[in-house]
């Protein structure tokens, strides 16, 4: 992948909710490639502490994407923007028999309004080649107590990509939708080996593997518009 926008300056990547996991791997993976890299975390301690950590020329910012009405004035100093990526999430257990209006509330505003609103905050900094991608997840087509919330907005974000990629034109966004990631921090030394028999890979896909198809979806020029299940073929089995 290259490391120059058109005209050979720099690229500049945004990543919203990189301080851990997924998102704290794609900052890595195009640091190294030589990209100016603004990673976010909640807190300006951590988004300095992780972007001190990862070194190669990344800033850490604050922003609170449950908070959509800061999120402008958070993004202000960032000049341009080649390359948009969201993993940021939260994990809510909420059931209609149970439901708690406040979490699912938080999780809704975050997933969907903030995504919508970091776009629209950056929609004039986006260089002609820019690329955008989203992340959701299955739980809309698989389902699991507790995931009413969680089912829903990633639905939204299926939503979001198909109404953007047309608003946006020529910007290109994309979305991932993960399975369960074997290697992360949350999924790792847990008992997978019921999804595991169920996956016609044999195995569960790796946090590598997400930031790689991130990394297709930012800079293959004609992809656009698709919601790519990242599962091993869990979905099929």
């Amino acid at each position: 992948m290259s490391s120059t926008s058109t005209g050979g300056a720099a690229r500049t990547a945004v990543i919203l909710g990189g301080t851990s996991g997924i998102g704290k791997e794609i900052v890595k993976s195009l640091a190294a490639k030589g990209m100016t890299v603004y990673l976010s975390g909640r807190t300006t301690e951590t988004a300095h502490q992780t972007a001190n950590e990862i070194g190669q020329g990344t800033v850490g910012i604050a922003v609170d994407l449950s908070q959509p009405d800061s999120i402008a004035n958070s993004l202000a100093d960032i000049e341009q923007v080649d390359y948009l990526v969201i993993p940021a999430i939260e994990r809510d257990a909420n059931t209609i028999a149970d439901y708690n209006i406040a979490r699912a509330t938080r999780l809704v505003t975050l997933k969907l309004v903030g995504y919508a609103e970091s776009i629209h905050a950056l929609r004039d900094r986006f260089t002609p080649n820019a690329s955008i991608v989203l992340f959701g997840g299955l739980a809309m087509q698989r389902p699991y107590p507790g995931s009413t919330t969680v089912s829903t907005v990633n639905g939204g974000v299926v939503g979001l990509v198909n109404s953007l990629t047309t608003e946006l034109a020529p910007v290109r966004i994309n979305a991932v939708h993960p399975g369960i990631i074997g290697d992360s921090p949350y999924w790792e030394g847990k008992d997978n080996s019921n999804i595991i028999a169920r996956t016609p890979l044999g195995r569960l896909v790796t946090m590598q593997e997400i930031v790689s198809s991130v990394e297709f979806l930012l800079e293959n020029t004609g992809v656009n518009g698709v919601n790519l299940a990242m599962d091993g073929g869990w979905l099929l089995k």
